[in-house]
């Protein structure tokens, strides 16, 4: 199953706020918005890609309630870019000082920020080059660390700004987050598809 693009002029004007109402009034699709809003409409994740991206947040959230440094977001979560887009990223991480100085309106709806730190998982419906590109999108839009996890082939390609993507294959190994997350370290191989 492949997401759908909406092509309408009449959605494409949305504001944020009648984007936002358009989606809470839709609350049972996953919807995201490119910075040229162009809408789409993804399907539900299989199974399989539920439970993996349901370990990737356990482990974010646990780190994170260890450290207190930030504040987690599950794939559910949507976030208005500076370059007009809404994406929802399947785990993200906003330092607390970020966060802190939002306004109770930018942390409504969508909130007004670029996360810190974005995971994408790759189902196996999913284009490899779609979810490459929304990495892209992420770090022009202010991330500073992106990982782009793929189960089926065991790989993860690391996306930091002004470096070439870094590829990482196997998942007998822990991904480490580095100095952004400080000992944050993601054990891959409980994200094997079984």
């Amino acid at each position: 199953m492949t997401a759908i693009k909406l092509k309408s002029p009449v959605l494409e004007g949305l504001s944020d706020e009648e984007f936002y109402l358009f989606c809470a009034a839709n609350r049972d699709l996953r919807i995201e918005r490119d910075a040229n809003h162009q809408i789409t409409i993804m399907p539900p994740t299989n199974s399989e890609t539920g439970s993996s991206n349901s370990e990737l947040n356990r482990q974010l959230a646990n780190w994170n309630v260890d450290t207190e440094l930030g504040k987690t977001f599950d794939s559910s979560s949507g976030f208005t870019l500076r370059t007009g887009a809404m994406l929802s990223p399947d785990a993200s991480w906003i330092a607390q000082a970020r966060w802190d100085a939002l306004s109770a309106d930018e942390r409504r709806g969508f909130a007004r920020i670029c996360p810190d730190f974005v995971v994408e998982l790759l189902s196996p419906t999913d284009r490899l080059t779609d979810a490459m590109r929304k990495m892209e999108h992420w770090l022009e839009a202010g991330a500073r660390l992106g990982w782009l996890i793929a189960p089926d082939t065991e790989s993860v390609y690391v996306f930091e700004p002004e470096q070439p993507v870094r590829p990482v294959v196997g998942f007998d190994q822990k991904l480490v987050a580095g100095p952004l997350l400080p000992g944050f370290e993601l054990e891959l191989q409980r994200l094997r598809l079984k």
